[in-house]
């Protein structure tokens, strides 16, 4: 994954292709909300799946393990959608 000339080979439908795209998430609620950004997930065009790798999601853990450890904070703004 750390190669970007790499082609990665999905892991679902195995055709080459698949591109690592940085996502943000969500973990928690309330005063226990942990925003993550930047992470990599694997996204195929060829089937349209996304998924994660088993180090990013041990990661992920580790991250939400020793959160002040990792985490800064700042506020967060919040929009509302409507038609």
């Amino acid at each position: 994954m750390k190669n970007k000339n790499k082609r990665l080979i999905c892991d679902i439908c195995g055709k080459e292709g698949a591109r690592v795209r940085k996502v943000t998430e969500a973990h928690g609620r309330g005063k226990d909300l942990l925003i993550i950004e930047n992470i990599p997930m694997i996204s195929c065009p060829k089937c349209g799946e996304s998924y994660f790798t088993a180090d990013t999601l041990h990661e992920i853990e580790r991250i939400k393990l020793h959160r002040k450890n990792f985490a800064s904070e700042r506020p967060v703004p919040v929009a509302s959608f409507a038609y």
